[in-house]
C-alpha cells in the first residue's frame, strides 16, 4: 500500500510540478507583456501545411478536370462515329427513294405526252416533287423558281444581327448591380435611376406625361437581384475561405482527397481536440478565475492615482493570460496613436474583440448586459474600473447612457472608453452603419480597424445561432486567433458637421484601413425588419418618376 502511494507521489511531482511551472510562466510573460515566440512559429507551421494542403487540392482538381475531358472526348467522339453512320443510312435510303421517284416521274411524263400527240424537247427536263421547277409544256420552256433567294436574304439578314439567334435590343439586359442598388437614402437612389429614366422619354415632349411600363423596371430589376443575393444578409454568414483550412466546419469535402491529406486531418483533428482544447480550456478556467479574484482585490483600493495605475497593470496581465486561451496572435500597428482618452471605435466581429483590444491598452467598456458567462466577465470588470452596461430594450436607458457617457469622457482621469457604433456583430468582410449616439457627445474619437485571419479560425459570432458558451468551443477547436488591429490618427467633428456625417467619415476610414467594405446599411436588419420611413421614401420617389417631376 505505501508503495503505491509513494509511486502515486512521484507521478504526480512529475506532472504536477511542470504543469505548474508551465502555467506561471505564461502569468509572468502576460504580466511583462513578453513571449518567447511559440505562437507565432505555430502559425508559421499552419501556414506552411496549409499551403501544402492547397497544392494537393489544386493537383486533385487538376487531375479530375484532365479525367473529365478525356471522358468527354472519347464520348464526342462516339457520338459523332454514331451520327456519321446514321447519316449515311439516311443519304443512302434518301439516294434511292430520290431515284424511284424520278423515274416514275418520267415514265409517267412520257405517257402524257404520247397521249397528247406531241413531242417536244421538254421531255429533256426531269422533275422532282421536290424541286422548285415547273415544266410549261405549251411554251416549250422550263421556268426556274428559286426559293433560294429567300433564305440567302434571312441569313443576311441573321448575319446583320450578330448571328447565333441573337436580336439586339430585343431582349432583357443581364442583371446588374451598377445600375441600380436600393439604398436607404432615397434621394441618391434617385440620382441614380433619373438618368435612365431620361434615356427613355428623349423622343417625348418635355410635357407629356404618359406611363412607361419602363419606369418600373428598375425597381424590378433591384428586387430580383435582393431575392437572388443582398448585401445584407450575407454579412451575418460566415466568411467564405478561398482554400481550406483543414477544420470539418469549413469544408465536408477536401479531407478526402487524398490519402496524404487525410492523414494531415486526422492529426491536425487529433492535436486540436485531444490536446489543445483540454488545455485551452484549462487557462480561460484559471485566467477567469484569476481575473475575478484580482479585480475583486483591487477594486478595494481607495480611488487615485495608485489605483488607476494597478487596475491597468491587473487587466494587461489578465486579458494577455486570457488570449493563450485561444492561442491569440495579435499584431499591433501604429502604436503612437494609441488611444488616450476620449472615445475609442472599432468594427465590431465578435466579444473577443475587446480581449484582442485589451491586451495591449485599459479601456472602460460599454455595452448591452449579458447573462452566463459574458455575465460574470462584466460584473467582475465593473469592480475595478468604471464601466457603463445598459439594457438595450429600454428606451429611457439610452438617454441615461448618453449622459453618463459625457461624465465619463469629461473627466481626464478616466480611462478611454470603448465603443462599438454598429451594435451587433459583422462577419469581418464589411463595416456597417455607424449609430449616431457616440459621435453626438463631443470630443475626440479614435479609430480602430480590427481584421480578422479567417484561415486560422473564424472569429465571428452569429449570435442568432450560438450561445456564447458554443461559440468559445468553437474558438477553442479552432486552430488560432490571428488579427492585425490598426490605430488610426484621432478624429474631431468639423464645424457645421452633423452627427451622422461625422459618423460615416470615422466609418470610411476605418473601413479603408481594414480592407472592409463600406456599407450604409443598418446591422440591426438582421433581428428586424426595414424600418418604414425607408418604404416611403421610396414610394414617395417612385410616384414623382411617374408624375415626371
Amino acid at each position: 500500500m505505501s508503495l503505491l502511494i509513494g509511486i502515486k507521489s512521484i507521478l504526480s511531482m512529475l506532472t504536477l510540478t511542470p504543469f505548474l511551472l508551465f502555467i506561471f510562466t505564461i502569468i509572468f510573460l502576460a504580466s511583462i507583456g513578453k513571449s518567447f515566440g511559440v505562437r507565432r512559429l505555430y502559425i508559421t507551421l499552419l501556414l506552411t501545411i496549409f499551403e501544402y494542403g492547397r497544392m494537393n487540392i489544386e493537383s486533385a482538381k487538376k487531375r479530375d478536370k484532365k479525367f473529365t475531358e478525356e471522358d468527354s472526348i472519347s464520348s464526342s467522339t462516339t457520338t459523332l462515329n454514331e451520327q456519321t453512320q446514321i447519316d449515311e443510312k439516311s443519304t443512302q435510303v434518301s439516294t434511292n427513294i430520290t431515284t424511284t421517284t424520278s423515274q416514275q416521274n418520267n415514265s409517267l411524263l412520257s405517257e402524257s405526252i404520247i397521249v397528247n400527240g406531241t413531242t417536244n424537247a421538254t421531255t429533256d427536263t426531269t422533275t422532282s416533287p421536290t424541286t422548285p421547277q415547273t415544266v410549261n409544256i405549251n411554251n416549250n420552256s422550263t421556268t426556274t423558281t428559286t426559293s433560294v433567294k429567300n433564305i440567302k436574304n434571312c441569313d443576311i439578314k441573321l448575319h446583320q444581327n450578330g448571328g447565333n439567334g441573337f436580336i439586339p435590343n430585343g431582349g432583357n439586359t443581364v442583371i446588374s448591380r451598377d445600375s441600380l442598388i436600393l439604398l436607404p437614402d432615397a434621394e441618391n437612389n434617385y440620382n441614380q435611376i433619373i438618368d435612365q429614366q431620361k434615356e427613355r422619354k428623349d423622343d417625348k415632349s418635355s410635357s407629356e406625361v404618359d406611363f412607361d411600363l419602363a419606369n418600373c423596371l428598375d425597381y424590378v430589376k433591384a428586387g430580383m437581384e435582393a431575392i437572388i443575393e443582398d448585401e445584407v444578409t450575407s454579412r451575418f454568414e460566415t466568411e467564405e475561405l478561398k482554400n481550406w483550412n483543414l477544420l470539418t466546419r469549413t469544408n465536408y469535402n477536401y479531407e478526402f482527397i487524398s490519402w496524404r491529406l487525410t492523414v494531415i486531418w486526422v492529426i491536425g483533428f487529433f492535436i486540436r481536440y485531444f490536446i489543445l482544447m483540454p488545455l485551452r480550456v484549462l487557462i480561460c478556467f484559471i485566467g477567469v478565475h484569476w481575473l475575478t479574484l484580482c479585480t475583486a482585490i483591487v477594486g478595494c483600493m481607495p480611488e487615485g492615482s495608485t489605483k488607476r495605475w494597478m487596475v491597468r497593470i491587473v487587466l494587461l496581465q489578465c486579458f494577455g493570460f486570457l488570449s493563450s486561451a485561444l492561442s491569440a496572435v495579435i499584431n499591433y500597428h501604429n502604436i503612437e496613436n494609441r488611444p488616450v482618452k476620449g472615445i475609442c471605435v472599432a468594427n465590431h466581429t465578435s466579444p473577443i474583440d475587446a480581449l484582442v483590444l485589451m491586451c495591449d491598452n485599459c479601456y472602460s467598456l460599454i455595452g448591452q448586459r449579458h447573462g452566463g458567462f459574458l455575465g460574470i466577465l462584466q460584473r467582475a470588470l465593473a469592480r475595478a474600473s468604471p464601466h457603463i452596461w445598459f439594457e438595450r430594450s429600454e428606451a429611457k436607458d439610452r438617454t441615461a447612457v448618453a449622459n453618463r457617457l459625457r461624465e465619463h469622457i469629461a473627466d481626464p482621469n478616466n480611462p478611454p472608453i470603448l465603443i462599438f457604433p454598429e451594435g451587433t456583430c459583422i462577419n469581418n468582410t464589411s463595416v456597417m452603419q455607424f449609430k449616431k449616439g457616440s459621435f453626438e457627445v463631443g470630443g475626440v474619437i479614435y479609430p480602430v480597424a480590427i481584421k480578422y485571419d479567417a484561415r486560422f479560425g473564424d472569429a465571428f459570432w452569429n449570435s442568432s445561432r450560438y450561445s456564447m458558451m458554443q461559440y468559445l468551443y468553437m474558438m477553442m477547436t479552432s486552430w488560432a486567433i490571428v488579427c492585425d488591429v490598426w490605430y488610426l490618427p484621432p478624429m474631431y467633428r468639423n464645424e457645421n458637421e452633423s452627427a451622422i456625417d461625422f459618423a460615416n467619415r470615422v466609418k470610411s476610414v476605418i473601413a479603408k484601413q481594414g480592407g472592409l467594405i463600406d456599407l450604409m446599411w443598418d446591422g440591426q436588419l438582421k433581428r428586424m425588419k426595414a424600418k418604414k420611413e425607408w418604404k416611403e421614401k421610396q414610394q414617395e420617389q417612385f410616384s414623382k418618376r411617374l408624375k415626371g417631376e
